[in-house]
C-alpha cells in the first residue's frame, strides 16, 4: 500500500513537472471556482501571486487591476462577464502592455470546474496582419487598374469618336478653309486624348507607388519661365491675360513634381476662366514660400471645395460645360502635394475667381544640386575682397576667369604656372582659396596647391578645374581630397563651389 501511494505521488510529481514544462500557460479551477493548479508559464504571465484556492473572481480582478492586458470593455464589466461565463467554452485575444497578443482559452472540465490556457499568438497575428495588408494592397491595385480602364474607356471614346468623324469629313472636303478648320479640330482632339492619357498614366504611377520625390534646391524663376512658355499661347488663344511675376527665391522640393502641380493648377485656372486672366506669383510666409495661382474664373462653390481634389470628381457646372476633363488634374495636385509634404490651400467663391496656394519650404541656393543659370549675381557679393589665387596656363581662359572673379569683387591674383604662383605667394599674398587648372606646364594643379599650402603653412581650400576627365586624373584629384570641376564650368556652378569652400568647407 505504501509502495502504491509512493508510486502515485511520484506519478503526480511527473504530471506536474510535465505541465510546468509546457510553453503555454495552464490553470485548473474546481467547480467552485477555486484554483487547483497553475503551471509555471501561467504564473509567469502575471506579476501577482496565484495561491492554490484563489477564487476565480479574484483572479479576474487582479488581471484587470494589473493593466497588463488591454480589455475590450470597462474592467468592471469585463470581470462581471467573465465571472458569469465561468466554465463555458470561450476564446479571446488580448493585447498586452509589452505589445504581445495573448490568447486566453477556457474549456469546461467533466464534473465541474474549468481549465484556463494562455498562449502567445503574436507571431500568428502579425503574419495574419501582413497577409491581410498584402491582400488589401493587391485588391487596391486591381481596383486601380479597373478604374484606369473604366476611365480610359469612357473618356477617350468622345474625342476618338469626334476625330473619326472629322477625318471622314476632311477626306471629302473640297473647301480649303473648311478643311483647315477640320484639321485644327483633329489636332485639338488628339491633344485632348494625349492629355487624358498623360493624366491617367500619372495616376497609375501614383497608385503603384512608383513616383519617388527627388528633393533639391532650385530657383523658382526657372520653373516660372517654363510655366509661361507652356501656357502663354493657350491663354492668348482664349483671350486671357497670363501674368507670371518673377521670383528670385530658391525653394526645396522636387522640381519636376512641383512643376506638375503648378502646371495642373494653371491649366485648371485657364480652363475655368472665361474673362480676365490668371496670375502666378509667390509670397514669403515664415520660413517658407506660398506660391499662388489666382484666376478671375467661375469660382468654386463651398460644397465643392473639398471634393474637387477627389479622383474623377467634377462640379456640376464643370460636367455641364466641360467635356474634355477626367477630373484628375486636381487629384494629381493633391496626391503629389501629399507626397512632397506641401500644403495646398484654396480660397474661392462662385463668380469671384479662385486662389490656389502651394506652400513650399525655402531652400539654400548654395546647396543646389543642379546648375542654376539664374543664381543672383548679388549673392556673389559675399566674395568681395576674398583673396583668391587663380592658376591657369591658357591665356584666354585665365583672362576670362579673371574678369569673372573681378566682377564678383574678388581680390584676385593670376598665375600661368607653378613658378609664377610660387612667386606671388612668396611676395606675401595669402589666398583663402586656390582655383587651379590640372594640366599646367611642367606640373599639375595638385603640385601648385601643395606648394602654396606649404609656403603659407595653411591648409588653404582649393579646387581643380580640368578639361581632362580621364579616370586616372579624376582618381588622383579625389585621392588628394580636392574637389574637381570639369570644363566648361558655368559661373553659377563656380559660385556654388566657391561658397562651399570659402564659407562651409564642405565641397559638393
Amino acid at each position: 500500500m505504501a509502495d502504491g501511494e509512493a508510486a502515485t505521488e511520484a506519478n503526480a510529481g511527473r504530471v506536474f513537472a510535465g505541465f510546468n514544462a509546457l510553453p503555454n500557460g495552464a490553470a485548473v479551477w474546481d467547480e467552485t471556482g477555486a484554483l487547483l493548479f497553475a503551471n509555471r508559464a501561467f504564473r509567469q504571465s502575471f506579476d501577482f501571486a496565484l495561491p492554490v484556492g484563489l477564487p476565480y473572481a479574484r483572479f479576474l480582478t487582479a488581471v484587470a487591476a494589473s493593466r497588463e492586458w488591454r480589455l475590450p470593455v470597462p474592467p468592471e464589466l469585463w470581470i462581471a462577464d467573465q465571472a458569469v461565463a465561468f466554465g463555458d467554452e470561450s476564446e479571446a485575444d488580448y493585447k498586452s502592455a509589452d505589445g504581445r497578443v495573448v490568447r486566453m482559452s477556457i474549456a469546461p472540465v467533466d464534473g465541474g470546474g474549468a481549465v484556463t490556457m494562455l498562449s502567445d499568438v503574436t507571431a500568428a497575428e502579425r503574419r495574419e496582419a501582413t497577409l491581410l495588408a498584402a491582400k488589401e494592397k493587391a485588391e487596391a491595385v486591381d481596383e486601380a487598374k479597373s478604374r484606369f480602364l473604366r476611365a480610359a474607356n469612357h473618356d477617350l471614346r468622345q474625342p476618338l469618336a469626334a476625330l473619326k468623324i472629322m477625318i471622314f469629313n476632311c477626306v471629302r472636303e473640297t473647301d480649303e478653309a473648311r478643311r483647315r478648320e477640320l484639321l485644327h479640330g483633329m489636332d485639338v482632339s488628339a491633344s485632348v486624348m494625349e492629355d487624358l492619357l498623360g493624366a491617367l498614366l500619372q495616376i497609375g504611377q501614383l497608385d503603384a507607388g512608383r513616383i519617388k520625390p527627388r528633393i533639391a534646391t532650385f530657383q523658382l524663376s526657372t520653373l516660372f519661365e517654363r510655366l509661361e512658355i507652356q501656357f502663354r499661347h493657350q491663354a492668348a488663344d482664349k483671350g486671357l491675360r497670363l501674368r507670371i511675376v518673377g521670383a528670385r527665391a530658391a525653394v526645396s522640393s522636387d522640381r519636376a513634381l512641383l512643376e506638375r502641380i503648378l502646371s495642373n493648377i494653371v491649366a485648371n485656372a485657364l480652363r475655368f476662366t472665361d474673362v480676365g486672366g490668371v496670375l502666378v506669383g509667390c509670397r514669403r510666409r515664415g520660413d517658407g514660400l506660398r506660391i499662388d495661382v489666382v484666376d478671375t474664373g467661375r469660382g468654386v462653390p463651398p460644397e465643392d471645395q473639398e471634393r474637387i481634389f477627389d479622383e474623377f470628381y467634377r462640379a456640376a457646372d464643370d460636367r455641364r460645360l466641360e467635356k474634355t476633363g477626367l477630373g484628375l488634374g486636381l487629384n494629381i495636385v493633391k496626391r503629389l502635394s501629399d507626397l512632397l509634404g506641401h500644403r495646398i490651400q484654396l480660397k474661392s467663391a462662385p463668380g469671384a475667381g479662385s486662389r490656389f496656394s502651394v506652400f513650399v519650404p525655402l531652400g539654400n541656393v548654395w546647396h543646389s544640386e543642379v546648375v542654376e543659370t539664374e543664381v543672383n549675381e548679388a549673392v556673389a557679393g559675399e566674395f568681395v575682397g576674398a583673396p583668391i589665387l587663380l592658376v591657369e596656363d591658357d591665356d584666354a581662359l585665365r583672362e576670362a576667369m579673371g574678369q569673372l572673379l573681378d566682377r564678383w569683387g574678388v581680390d584676385r591674383r593670376s598665375a600661368a604656372g607653378a613658378e609664377e604662383a610660387a612667386a606671388i605667394v612668396a611676395g606675401g599674398f595669402r589666398p583663402r582659396l586656390i582655383i587651379a587648372d590640372y594640366s599646367i606646364r611642367m606640373s599639375t594643379g595638385l603640385d601648385v596647391i601643395a606648394h602654396v599650402r606649404a609656403v603659407s603653412e595653411a591648409e588653404i581650400p582649393a579646387c581643380i578645374i580640368t578639361a581632362d576627365a580621364e579616370p586616372g586624373v579624376v582618381e588622383r584629384v579625389r585621392a588628394a581630397g580636392v574637389p574637381l570641376m570639369v570644363k566648361p564650368v558655368s559661373p553659377p556652378r563656380l559660385r556654388v563651389m566657391m561658397h562651399h569652400l570659402l564659407f562651409e568647407r564642405d565641397p559638393v
